[in-house]
């Protein structure tokens, strides 16, 4: 049920919208989560030092499926605001083909870089051969990536949280059967895992296209609906683009801070990529408060209420600092007990609470802070701050951070740790500064002042 964002309650608003979304990021990743699980059980140690590193790669296709996608997010929750069917159309028709070619682009580079990528992260010995199993198979879905979250942004533009939750869990349960059976009864390794991660996105996306099939005013799938319009382009585009950027900037760091970590052995490499995932799995209520942010601001700017487009913001911050101290509050306490759930090696348990006690703490406040900001920056139109404050925390503040620790400072894999720690501090404040400043306001996506 698609909602409308320019009245009523905004903080229920934002919570009942993003409680779907959360929900659904949550299965979302249960298909590397169960891959983790499985091989770590199945293959052992070095199977899941390898699923863990591939994730990177995986995380960063997927950016670039969901950065282009945000584009048409935002431009059909401002044309709906604004009570703009025909655009809305358009918007969506533009989307679908854009996605379509931007799909055959990512799965050629991703076959043609994978391999020369995973040896550079340094990966252990063992360990490679089933990371280049997993990604041969990977590269393989990335079309069905781009079609679910082409489908799933589309909705949420229009308010519509609930549809995306159902497609990831049919997929979600398909996963985890397929899993067990590839890997466990069929003993195909990473390359089963791989393929019960396709097999569960295709089915996720036919599902999509089935149920947006139905609402046939919007889009109806058929040949001639498939149409760019040049202005419509050039605005998905606009935001889509920085957004692509900005997510896989996030990533490539992550990646290279692998790389990093896999030089000091498979005990922490399998460690700390245990702790990302549990870090990840820990800000997945700020990145839903943040998209549903995101959906309401556009919204918002699109019915010209610009007041109301920033309450959403300043509610958002609240409820994300919120529930962000809580919740790692909760994985801190926990923390043995979380990390034996994916590798009972004690070694793997020592190093991952480690990691997670370093990385995991009073940050994770910075963190939706700087979060919240920029999923408002792109609901606005301003996806180019989002894209630079998040090249800061990645580059200048994670990068640069690790380099001044591990060398500088001699610190080891621990300046690696620390450094994660710290490098949402600045971006936080230099999100503090743009929307206190109002410069959100200075110019919107048309080009009028506000």
């Amino acid at each position: 049920m698609a909602q409308d964002f320019t009245f009523g309650s905004i903080p229920k608003k934002l919570l009942a919208f993003a409680m779907p979304i959360f929900f659904a990021n949550v299965l979302q990743a249960c298909y590397n989560l169960a891959d983790m699980a499985v091989v770590g059980h199945f293959v052992g140690s070095a199977g899941l030092s390898a699923i863990s590193s591939a994730a990177m790669l995986c995380f960063i296709i997927n950016s670039i499926c969901t950065g282009v996608t945000m584009g048409g997010s935002v431009l059909v929750a401002q044309f709906k605001g604004a009570n703009n069917g025909e655009a809305v159309r358009q918007t969506v028709g533009t989307l679908f083909s854009v996605s379509f070619i931007s799909a055959l682009a990512v799965t050629a580079a991703g076959y043609l870089l994978y391999g020369p990528v995973l040896r550079a992260m340094n990966l252990p010995v063992q360990a490679l051969p089933h990371a280049e199993q997993y990604m041969a198979v990977i590269c393989g879905g990335t079309a069905f990536v781009f079609g679910y979250n082409a489908v799933c942004s589309v909705l949420r533009g229009l308010g519509d949280s609930n549809g995306p939750l159902v497609f990831v869990a049919i997929a979600s349960v398909l996963n985890v059967g397929l899993d067990f059976l590839l890997v466990g009864a069929c003993s195909m390794g990473a390359a089963g895992a791989a393929l019960a991660t396709v097999l569960s996105q295709g089915a996720s996306f036919g599902i999509a296209v089935l149920f947006f099939r139905k609402r046939g005013k919007v889009f109806d799938f058929r040949l001639r609906s498939f149409r760019i319009y040049k202005d419509k382009c050039t605005a998905i585009l606009k935001i889509g683009l920085p957004s692509a950027v900005q997510m896989v900037v996030l990533n490539l760091s992550y990646l290279l801070v692998t790389g990093m970590l896999n030089v000091y052995g498979v005990t922490v490499s399998a460690a700390a990529g245990v702790g990302l995932k549990i870090n990840s799995f820990a800000v997945m209520p700020c990145w839903a408060v943040g998209q549903a942010v995101t959906t309401m601001a556009g919204q918002n700017i699109g019915a010209g209420m610009l007041k109301r487009a920033g309450k959403s913001c300043t509610s958002g911050i609240k409820i994300n600092v919120a529930v962000q101290i809580a919740v790692t509050a909760l994985i801190l306490i926990f923390a043995p007990q979380i990390v034996a759930l994916f590798d009972p090696n004690p070694a793997v348990i020592e190093e991952g609470v480690r990691y997670l006690r370093i990385c995991c703490n009073v940050n994770c406040a910075f963190y939706a802070v700087m979060y919240t900001v920029d999923s408002f920056a792109t609901g606005t139109g301003h996806a180019a701050f989002a894209m630079f404050n998040s090249i800061a925390q990645s580059i200048f503040m994670r990068l640069g951070l690790s380099l001044l620790l591990t060398e500088g400072f001699a610190l080891g894999h621990m300046g690696l740790y620390w450094a994660e720690c710290f490098s949402p501090l600045l971006p936080a404040a230099a999100g503090v500064v743009f929307f206190c400043g109002g410069f959100w306001k200075k110019r919107l996506p048309s080009g009028e002042p506000s």
